[in-house]
């Protein structure tokens, strides 16, 4: 059963990536039984942990506590005062707040039916009176019944395995529910969670499973959806409620609690405090997924991928904890810690079966920095005739900024424009002819990091105008004298490209600087700030209200435009995904609308206008005649077509020759990728995002199974055969980028006028930027 956004905040607990790091101490834990020595082994029957915890589960109804109703309106008082189109909390809004709470709640309309939403009909007045009020009685009321459904929709599901199902009828799915009207009684309910049922047995089914298994498989995926709702707390139900408040006023205001807050923290910084491991749910076990390299857990030797958590211990004496069957974010607030001090896990090893022996480990947390987010760079190189190409590509998957080190002189403090500055440097050396900035769902993130990425690649000037909620525009831009890369750039985008990369992509498409290559990016032109409120808060100062995540004001490119609702439209397209209809800022109903301001005073460095036909057609001819680029094309054209879907049949005959169809076309695209790039030809490389070591080579399409049902190996390799495949998209990008660099030497009078300031390069690295004065992330 492919649980859409219905079940998105149940799936968040066990989804995967989760660090077992943080810049926050964990808060004391329940007393156990003492632990043996450190190292000590053990039998499963005698774990540190005996008797056993009882499964963590929340108490049901949840209830609301005063601290999150002050946190709610105070909220409100930011809201209706600062946001940059500040709206009263008043009916009006209240009516959006309800549309938007259920929306996030049951957007596919499988757990309330059209009798709830009538007695639910007067809450869409009355949620902004819930704020001013600090009364959270009505919102928590659904999010109570919310589970109530949950619960019982899946206990229906288990209900049915028992009999099975007749697969020889007419009956058809429809699993795209978003537009559909709610089932207007329990009987209309029933009957959709009964076809939802069949589905997820008829995948299984035609995967080459025994009845008995699929049985099983489904007993069990139902019941761990049990449990994740048992764990639901009265945080998420306060952050549902809050998130559906934020995003009524505009599609990136946000409302972050105490966890969320955190995380945002982490991901902006891209350094914290903790044992370096990443973790995900398996069932009832968090599971080591990755080590991150030179952390404490790797540089200990004793902890492995696969391994699993078994128990938590403080110090070097602390009470251990069974945490086995906890929800994942309770295991990492226990792992994560200030540095220096010292965590104590029992795990269960990854190559030891469920009775294996436990071991413990004794572990000192330090700062450990998440590379794998961090900017990256790699030379693609191929030969042309005689001629030898290089071209330097920065992989940079957001724009971040640790703004606390920044701030307190910390001349090491984690900034994307540094580390990029650090590689051009090195690509520079390495002798390349051109680079590319890979920007491809780069979502954004610190502006001050747009603004001062972009001065690595012009010498002085404006870079982003900024204005606010009064109408003042400020003009933010690159003081530096210098660039770090003064060669051919093209910036690589796609729909995922938002932000702080439109505010990048945006000045260096109006300076003339470099070229812009991929699809029309998101459209979002808005800045965000966070309050933090917990310096407002009148509670006790052991109260956490979170942090507001608030649209502030506009940004607008140098020549006036601005990126919201049309992206940065690129010289040289490639083929779209078709996603623009269902991603992207003009999918957003409250989304601001596009304007313009005056231009601000600036000169372009370059023209690029004169190469953009000649490359254009350079492109063409290469890709008609390239097999990547024809495989990319026949498979955006099957994934649309996919996605274009959106019911199925429940007749197995009729599904039977549609899953052989889906098989010679997949079959056929790994044939192709292994022609490409060398994969192995197995179902995991690349269509179906499945492992080659257990897989049935027969088994060529859907398994039936969810991800988290798959085994941690093959979910790795497969992983690992994504990353060694053949991008088809950046190697075209660096040729275009190569072709430039052809008809610049060719011609002197092009290169002229194509090359930044004349060709005249200033030959000055540009230096590290000040301390900004303003944090604004968006």
């Amino acid at each position: 059963m492919t649980l859409r956004p219905a079940f998105a905040l149940l799936l968040a607990l066990s989804a995967a990536g989760l660090h077992a790091q943080a810049a926050a101490p964990a808060k004391a834990s329940a007393p156990a039984a003492q632990a043996p020595a450190a190292n000590q082994q053990q039998d499963a029957s005698e774990a540190a942990t005996s008797p056993v915890a009882k499964r963590k589960v929340s108490e049901l109804p949840l209830k609301w506590n005063p601290t999150e109703a002050q946190a709610a309106q105070l909220s409100a008082r930011f809201l209706t005062r600062f946001h940059y189109q500040a709206q009263p909390l008043d009916d009006a809004m209240s009516a959006k707040i309800y549309k938007a709470y259920f929306d996030s709640l049951d957007s596919e309309k499988v757990f309330f039916t059209q009798e709830d939403m009538t007695k639910f009909e007067p809450m869409k007045t009355q949620f902004d009176d819930a704020v001013w009020n600090q009364d959270l009685s009505a919102p928590f009321s659904v999010f109570n019944l919310y589970l109530t459904r949950a619960l019982d929709r899946m206990n229906y599901a288990r209900g049915l395995l028992k009999k099975g199902f007749d697969f020889a009828g007419n009956e058809t799915y429809n699993y795209d529910r978003k537009k559909a009207a709610w089932p207007k009684d329990q009987a209309e309910l029933d009957d959709l969670w009964r076809r939802r049922t069949m589905n997820d047995w008829m995948r299984l089914k035609l995967a080459g499973k025994s009845d008995d298994e699929i049985r099983k498989t489904l007993d069990k995926r139902y019941a761990n959806y049990i449990d994740r709702v048992r764990q639901l707390d009265q945080e998420d139900a306060f952050q549902t409620f809050m998130t559906a408040y934020a995003e009524s006023t505009d599609p990136h205001t946000d409302y972050l609690g105490p966890r969320a807050a955190e995380n945002f923290d982490i991901a902006m910084k891209l350094s914290l405090e903790g044992i370096g491991a990443v973790l995900q749910g398996r069932d009832d076990y968090t599971m080591i997924r990755e080590l991150v390299p030179a952390g404490p857990a790797a540089k200990s030797g004793q902890v492995s991928v696969g391994d699993r958590i078994v128990a938590i211990g403080q110090g070097t004496t602390g009470p251990m904890v069974d945490v086995v069957g906890w929800r994942q974010d309770d295991v990492v607030k226990l792992i994560r810690g200030k540095k220096d001090t010292t965590v104590r896990l029992e795990i269960l090893p990854a190559d030891v079966g469920m009775d294996g022996k436990h071991k413990q480990i004794t572990l000192v947390r330090k700062k450990v920095t998440m590379e794998e987010q961090a900017a990256k760079k790699k030379i693609v190189e191929w030969k042309d005739g005689d001629v030898d190409h290089k071209v330097g590509v920065i992989d940079l998957p957001t724009f971040y900024q640790d703004f606390g080190a920044r701030r307190e002189g910390d001349n090491n403090f984690k900034s994307a424009t540094r580390d990029v500055a650090k590689l051009l440097g090195e690509l520079k050396a390495e002798k390349v002819e051109a680079v590319v900035v890979d920007l491809r769902n780069n979502g954004g993130g610190s502006l001050s990091e747009a603004n001062e990425l972009t001065g690595l690649f012009i010498d002085q000037g404006p870079v982003v105008q900024v204005r606010d909620a009064r109408g003042q525009v400020e003009v933010q831009g690159d003081d530096q004298v210098g660039m770090s890369w003064d060669g051919p750039l093209a910036v690589l985008v796609n729909r995922g490209s938002a932000s702080a990369s439109e505010i990048f992509a945006a000045a260096i498409q109006d300076y003339g600087r470099g070229l812009i290559i991929g699809e029309p990016t998101f459209g979002k032109g808005t800045v965000q700030n966070l309050v933090d409120l917990d310096r407002f808060g009148q509670a006790s100062e052991s109260a956490k209200y979170g942090e507001l995540k608030m649209t502030i004001a506009q940004f607008f490119r140098i020549n006036g435009g601005s990126t919201q609702l049309r992206g940065v439209t690129p010289e040289i397209q490639f083929p779209q995904n078709g996603d623009a209809k269902d991603f992207g800022e003009s999918t957003y109903d409250n989304a601001l609308p596009w304007t313009q301001i005056a231009p601000a005073n600036y000169k372009a460095v370059a023209d690029l206008k004169p190469l953009v036909a000649p490359l254009q057609a350079r492109h063409d001819a290469r890709t008609a005649k390239s097999p990547g680029w024809k495989l990319m094309l026949d498979e955006l054209a099957a994934y649309r077509k996919a996605r274009d879907k959106t019911e199925v049949s429940l007749n197995y005959a009729q599904r039977e020759v549609e899953r052989k169809q889906m098989d010679a076309m997949q079959a056929d695209f790994r044939a192709r990728h292994k022609a490409l790039d060398g994969g192995t030809g197995k179902p995991g490389d690349i269509a179906t995002g499945k492992g080659s070591d257990d897989d049935d080579p027969a088994d060529t399409g859907d398994d039936g199974l969810q991800a988290n049902e798959r085994s941690l190996k093959s979910e790795l390799q497969a992983e690992k055969d994504a990353k060694k495949a053949k991008d088809p998209q950046l190697d075209e990008t660096a040729h275009i980028v190569a072709d430039e660099v052809q008809l610049i030497k060719a011609d002197t009078r092009l290169a002229a006028t194509v090359l930044p300031y004349a060709g005249k390069g200033m030959n000055t690295d540009a230096p590290v930027p000040p301390t900004p004065t303003a944090q604004n992330p968006h």
